[in-house]
């Protein structure tokens, strides 16, 4: 048996994710790793970020959308890779035209 309140809360909610079929939203899971680890709601709302950026980093639960999560081995690679020169091309079509500055001061006295 698992010793949860010596576990990690990712690695929680991996183990709790491993016995989900399908994937579940992001405060559900978050509510039930709180209560295993025994949170008080002050400590909830301290560690709430932190447990969303540990799972995103973790590489072994991957969010489907909606802000639902799921087990990365669930999925086929083609369906959560994200190509990161997408997302650079995107940005530099969306960024605004700069106005060429030719080195000339206008002033407004005439």
């Amino acid at each position: 048996m698992i010793d949860y309140k010596q576990s990690s809360m990712v690695d929680i909610a991996f183990d709790l994710m491993k016995k989900k079929k399908k994937p579940v939203d992001f405060y559900k899971l978050w509510q039930e790793v709180s209560e295993i680890k025994g949170f008080t709601n002050e400590e909830k709302d301290d560690n709430e970020s932190l447990f969303y950026t540990n799972i995103t980093l973790d590489g072994r639960l991957i969010t489907v959308g909606e802000n639902r999560w799921d087990l990365r081995s669930r999925h086929k690679f083609d369906e959560v890779h994200i190509d990161m020169n997408d997302i650079y091309a995107d940005e530099e079509e969306e960024a605004p035209e700069e106005e060429e500055d030719d080195g000339l001061v206008e002033d407004d006295y005439n």
